[in-house]
């Protein structure tokens, strides 16, 4: 990382060299990059393997309350000059912004050691390992496998003219796979800074496995039902409304939370922080501003606590910012990034025990939301779908579409299950537990 943050620093120089030369002082650089590899796989064959190397430099001048930005992927002395020409050009063809605050400045932050150096190494070899053994499980099955298995290495700088440098890497290893038989199929996906913690055999198992319970499925009428959801359907529905936790959605009048922050909105059993420090957690420990981000607890025993706040929105405020700007100019502002919802004690075989008659989701898909402020949600069903009675799992059933309220799901949690680290349909990942949910709305039954 210290090579990254040298080579940052000396595009920076040239960065604030040129801005000065064309009598601009205020100026920001973000230098991003990394190295990437995919081993992608179907038909219980691997069929591509790709690797990339990227970098990328994006600077924002600000001069007589405007501001812009410009990107470019060269990184000659050349394209140096050029992108910031080019952002001080739009900058002073820009509408000014009677709110724009001077550039940031320096505050200390707490590092995130993330990097795994035989993550950051990994090569096609290892993960047609890994992926040779997830096939082989799923083809034993009878079953045909298609999936992807990633691993690499990211790094994020930034710097402005009034001292702001930081900086962050970490690496990251992904796999996803899908079991795919004749009438069902199974899915199951992990993440992990450090490749060691995946386990792919076992995701391969997994979900060979629900693909083979879920085979024959019985079709149920709609209706409301006792729901199991593991963690990547909780994340699924729940990650949909952590954007209105956001100071500039509220003031705009965007958000779910309008004259609703210090009010019950969820069950008692319902915590939820933001917290880039998390052991199961990763991202950057620093806004797009370079700001250190703040542990938030958005939600204490169901009641809306915190919110997060930009330099922008918290000026306005009269408020503190919390480290959860996105890099300006931007129409959002801010939002928390690194959800943490706290979990209980009760495995998801003592949630399907303890149910005489209910419905076990392994993953949601195609969300959209129908009301905004309700925070209702449509989507389907997806990869495993199960009837549970009398206690156990007793057949796999057609997929569902469902019609759900955010704040009516999280009010009606009857057990939660310890939180893990949590893939989704989504890119972004959670720590999420399983949920327990009574009375979730599912409308009909798709084709899918």
């Amino acid at each position: 990382m210290a090579a990254e943050v040298s080579g940052a620093a000396d595009i920076f120089e040239q960065v604030l060299a040129a801005a000065r030369a064309l009598g601009v002082s205020e100026v920001e650089a973000i230098v991003a990059g990394g190295d990437h590899a995919l081993t992608r796989f179907s038909n219980n064959a691997i069929h591509q393997n790709v690797a990339e190397h990227t970098r990328q430099l994006s600077v924002r001048a600000a001069s007589e309350g405007r501001t812009a930005r410009a990107t470019t992927n060269r990184l000659d002395r050349d394209a140096i000059r050029g992108v910031v020409e080019q952002a001080i050009a739009i900058t002073r063809l820009a509408e000014p912004d009677a709110d724009l605050l001077p550039l940031a400045e320096p505050a200390p932050y707490q590092q995130c050691d993330r990097v795994w150096e035989a993550t950051a190494h990994a090569t096609p070899g290892d993960r047609a390992r890994a992926v040779a053994q997830a096939i082989h499980a799923v083809e034993a099955a009878g079953q045909v496998a298609a999936g992807i298995y990633s691993t690499g290495l990211s790094t994020f700088s930034i710097l402005n003219s009034r001292g702001v440098s930081a900086s962050y890497s970490e690496t990251m290893a992904r796999f996803s796979i899908t079991a795919m038989a004749a009438d069902s199929s199974g899915w199951a996906k992990a993440s992990a800074c450090h490749h060691g913690d995946l386990n792919p055999l076992a995701l391969a198992q997994a979900a060979a496995r629900k693909a083979e319970m879920s085979h024959t499925p019985r079709e149920l009428p709609p209706g409301r039902y006792t729901a199991i959801l593991e963690p990547a359907a909780v994340l699924d529905l729940a990650g949909q409304m952590f954007g209105d936790f956001s100071a500039t959605a509220i003031r705009d009048g965007r958000s779910f939370l309008n004259d609703r922050i210090g009010k019950q909105l969820f069950g008692g059993n319902i915590t939820i922080h933001d917290d880039v420090r998390h052991p199961l957690q990763s991202g950057a420990p620093f806004d797009g501003e370079g700001v250190p981000r703040q542990r938030l607890t958005l939600v204490d025993g169901g009641v809306v606590r915190d919110i997060a706040y930009c330099r922008q929105a918290a000026a306005l405020a009269g408020a503190a910012p919390t480290g959860h700007g996105y890099p300006l100019p931007n129409e959002y502002g801010e939002a928390p990034a690194n959800i943490v919802i706290a979990g209980g004690n009760s495995s998801v075989d003592q949630m399907i025990a303890s149910t005489e008659r209910g419905i076990l989701v392994t993953r949601l898909w195609y969300i959209r939301e129908v009301d905004p402020y309700q925070k209702i949600f449509t989507g389907m069903t997806r990869d495993g779908t199960f009837l549970v009675e009398g206690g156990a799992v007793t057949a796999g059933v057609r997929n569902f579409r469902f019609n759900q309220g955010l704040m009516e799901m999280l009010s009606n949690v009857e057990a939660l299950s310890p939180a893990v680290r949590a893939s989704g349909e989504e890119a972004f990942d959670m720590v999420v537990p399983a949920m327990k949910v009574r009375d979730f709305n599912f409308t009909e039954v798709t084709r899918f």
